[in-house]
């Protein structure tokens, strides 16, 4: 009931298509019960007796109830399909709403791959079963119990047929459900891991051509492929059965009327006559047409099931990250505070990626943090805008600890500039706004000098160059020059450059950090480096060694006091990196 109530929650302003759909459905079902009943009448009074008059009366009424029904049915359909699309549309934007709300936490829950099947394939089956539920769900059971009904009213005993061939037919199909549940479960996991499989391969591709591996990737493909494949055909071997038994219900059920019907019309002093014998028969038809159809309803209903378990995950996941109550709505300034930190992934009682972290940063300050791979230095710095949340421990922007801000506030206040840089498609300037939608050209010019990214933007089409997804046409360099560029035209407190200037020359570093240091004084860089010389000039140099705080200080206390950061140093200056070093 859970589930039914969440998914339900979407119809929203199109409840009343959603109502009156199956109303409509309801009157064209009235009408198509009684134009058989009305056609018996026809066959006894009109030809029967040859009573042109009541041929045209009868024949006037079954053309009015067939014309009336044909209205009722298409209006029926418009308001379906107004209610079942107007569904999705909403289903689907619950659920991108929702993933907008989650933390990295959650969203590491659900690959990105099983998040775009679920709003694409899965909502798409939902839809479909919507649609049947309140159209084709309505018809057919009316269908089903108005023909019982008139057949009892017009054959009498005759009725017992479908009092034992529908229980029959109903668990047949019951144990057909039961069966092909759980592997309409499995399917989808398929479909997300052929999803997956498709989205690496074109994300990667350039990666797959210069090694070579057209052939692994396609056998990858296959195999996944192949998967849904057996499972789909598995399933749809079960289902298949459905067909055939409602099938063979119909045919026994129009023997049995038409041979129990024509001993009664033999018989003496039967009421039952052959108008009234042709009419039972295309009730009887009606009657497991109707089953057949609520049949392929449950099917659908089955398939859906899996489907909306796995879109109600999506909307029912509780973000671990949320504004408190009265939150703080402004951050003052850049000091940054790191008390008694420690954090998990897996949360308490898990292996700890950062253990006992005390830091003090002033506003305004340079920081530079190095560390070999796998020494946290992205975890560290992504609890200061939220991205997770400290296992133990306090981490303050301001003064005021992160969980206390309203996170617009706070993650305006600390821009970050991930490893990954990600453009979108569309122009420059539309990139450049995604940091401050209200920033003037003039505002956007600035950050594109700062960020060393004017002279290659301005040799284009300036801010309305195009940019084609992830930001495929241009270079690592220039890619990372804007993602720089978008950072600071929020006009941060703090300023994180998570490694994003690995594709930069060294020289281009300098003048970035340079133009950093005279045009945003009052602004914390943090700059996160492999590169010693990036950051060799910082107020303070923090030394990350497995999650824990090896040394912090200037370049030259730590020459002095930290062998790691000494060994690293001579190490690069001889043409090594940090992480041959510590290898």
């Amino acid at each position: 009931m859970n589930m039914i109530k969440r998914l339900a929650a979407s119809v929203r302003q199109y409840k009343k298509n959603a109502i009156w759909s199956p109303i409509l459905v309801s009157l064209e079902c009235i009408f198509d019960i009684l134009i058989p009943f009305v056609m018996t009448f026809l066959l006894k009074e009109g030809f029967d007796k040859g009573d042109n008059t009541a041929i045209l009366i009868y024949g006037a009424i079954i053309i009015a109830m067939s014309v009336l029904a044909l209205a009722f049915g298409a209006f029926s359909a418009i308001q379906c399909s107004k209610a079942a699309n107007g569904f999705a549309t909403n289903l689907r934007r619950d659920m991108f709403e929702s993933v907008q709300k989650y933390s990295f936490n959650d969203i590491d829950q659900f690959s990105p791959a099983s998040l775009v099947t679920r709003m694409t394939t899965d909502v798409e089956r939902i839809q479909t079963a919507f649609s049947m539920i309140i159209r084709i769900a309505i018809r057919s059971p009316l269908m089903l119990v108005f023909g019982v009904v008139m057949t009892i009213i017009m054959g009498g005993k005759i009725a017992w047929i479908f009092a034992v061939v529908i229980p029959i037919l109903g668990l047949g199909l019951y144990l057909i459900f039961r069966m092909a549940h759980p592997i309409f479960q499995r399917l989808f996991k398929r479909y997300d891991k052929l999803n997956t499989v498709v989205e690496e391969n074109v994300r990667g591709m350039r990666v797959v051509k210069s090694n070579v591996r057209e052939n692994y990737e396609i056998e990858k493909f296959n195999e996944a492929s192949g998967n849904i494949y057996k499972d789909f055909t598995k399933a749809q071997r079960i289902v298949v059965f459905s067909g055939p038994l409602m099938q063979l219900g119909i045919y026994v059920c129009i023997t049995l009327v038409s041979w129990f019907g024509a001993k009664l019309i033999l018989s003496p002093g039967s009421s039952l006559e052959p108008a009234e014998l042709t009419t039972l028969v295309t009730y009887s038809t009606q009657i497991l047409m109707s089953l057949m159809m609520l049949s392929m309803v449950l099917i659908n209903i089955i398939m859906s099931r899996a489907s909306a378990e796995r879109v109600c995950a999506v909307l029912e996941q509780q973000p671990d990250i949320v504004n408190p109550e009265n939150p703080v709505e402004k951050v003052k300034d850049g000091s940054i505070d790191f008390e008694n930190v420690s954090f998990s992934y897996a949360g308490k009682g898990g292996v700890n990626c950062l253990s006992n972290v005390n830091l003090h940063i002033k506003s305004g300050q340079t920081v530079g943090i190095i560390g070999a791979t796998g020494s946290s230095k992205t975890t560290l710095v992504q609890l200061l805008p939220r991205l997770y949340d400290a296992t133990e421990g306090s981490v303050k922007v301001g003064g005021v600890d992160v969980k206390d801000y309203d996170l617009t506030a706070l993650r305006t206040a600390v821009a970050m500039v991930l490893q990954k840089n990600v453009l979108f498609s569309g122009t420059i300037r539309e990139n450049l706004k995604w940091g401050n939608t209200e920033a003037t050209d003039e505002e956007l010019d600035r950050a594109l000098k700062l960020a060393c990214a004017d002279e290659f933007v301005y040799r284009l089409d300036g801010l309305d160059t195009k940019i084609e997804q992830g930001g495929a046409n241009v270079s690592g360099g220039q890619r990372q020059r804007l993602c720089i560029a978008r950072a600071l035209v929020t006009n941060p407190k703090v300023l994180v450059l998570d490694d994003s200037t690995s594709a930069v020359d060294m020289n281009t570093d300098l003048i970035i950090r340079k133009g950093f240091k005279e045009f945003i004084p009052e602004t914390t860089k943090i700059i996160i480096a492999q590169r010693i010389v990036s950051v060799m000039e910082a107020d303070v140099i923090i030394v990350l060694d497995n999650g824990a705080i090896s040394g912090v200080g200037t370049h030259d206390e730590l020459m002095a006091s930290n062998e790691i950061y000494s060994e690293v140093y001579n190490s690069q200056q001889g043409g090594g990196d940090f992480d041959g070093q510590n290898q």
